[in-house]
């Protein structure tokens, strides 16, 4: 199907697209023809991206600043010249820990990138993707942001604000012919979900291995999620193969029914 994707003349932002999900999907709508503009707050990542994926342009920018968010639209403008597709991807796994033992710094920074990040990049994105004939915002929210997650409770609230968010604009951006999603990905193996296993079991005063045993079978089909899953997703939901989806959270999880 995905061969029958022509992304070609769009024009594609994706925050946090220098490593890891974001990258795939870089990757992913690069291939399919987009032009694809990335941002990052890693200058390591950004300079691997520039030496091994020349075609996929990069620019810092972290987007739980306000000032460095409108920076980074101000380079959407000049190097892409407008935006069809916002895949606000940022995230961080933010503190493990039961309530009474977190800091509030910890708590406020979780919220800051996952959620008030997503609003200051749809903020400048909404009047580019209007302008466009095919705008499409896809908002990067967690099987947290449908399941309770014991002692992952700031970044659960987190990604729950991500779905009431997404669901709030695609009916404000719906009679502009903009839709809005969510996708929301069960445990992806990489070096992120194997920290928070790492954190996860000194919390609990477990085994690393048995913790992450726990994660690799918590969906019914026995197995995480990869990167490439999430950017298959993301590559359909922005084609207009989807063209009647909007206002959806979309769980990409091989059915997780309880998270550890």
């Amino acid at each position: 199907m995905f061969d029958d994707i022509n992304f070609k003349g769009r024009k594609v932002l994706i925050t946090a697209g220098a490593d890891g999900i974001g990258l795939e999907m870089a990757k992913l709508f690069e291939r399919a023809g987009a032009s694809v503009l990335v941002c990052d707050v890693d200058d390591a990542r950004l300079q691997a991206l520039r030496e091994r994926n020349a075609s996929i342009q990069g620019v810092r920018a972290d987007v739980a600043d306000e000032a460095s968010v409108k920076q980074l639209f101000a380079q959407v403008r000049e190097r892409l010249g407008g935006l069809d597709v916002l895949v606000n991807n940022a995230g961080i796994a933010g503190p493990t820990g039961f309530v009474e033992s977190l800091d509030k710094a910890d708590w406020d920074r979780t919220l800051e990138v996952n959620i008030t990040g997503q609003f200051l990049c749809a903020r400048e994105a909404v009047p580019l993707l209007k302008q466009s004939k095919a705008g499409v915002m896809i908002n990067l929210s967690s099987a947290a942001g449908h399941l309770g997650f014991a002692g992952r409770s700031a970044y659960a609230a987190s990604k729950w604000a991500v779905i009431g968010f997404t669901k709030s604009l695609a009916i404000e951006l719906g009679p502009f012919g903009v839709r809005v999603n969510a996708i929301l990905p069960g445990a992806v193996d990489g070096p992120r979900i194997r920290a928070v296993i790492a954190a996860k079991a000194d919390a609990l005063g477990q085994d690393v291995a048995e913790v992450a045993s726990v994660y690799e079978n918590q969906a019914v089909l026995g197995r995480m999620v990869t990167a490439r899953d999430i950017a298959n997703m993301a590559l359909f939901n922005a084609s207009d193969a989807a063209r009647n989806v909007t206002g959806q959270a979309i769980v990409v999880d091989g059915l997780t029914q309880k998270l550890y």
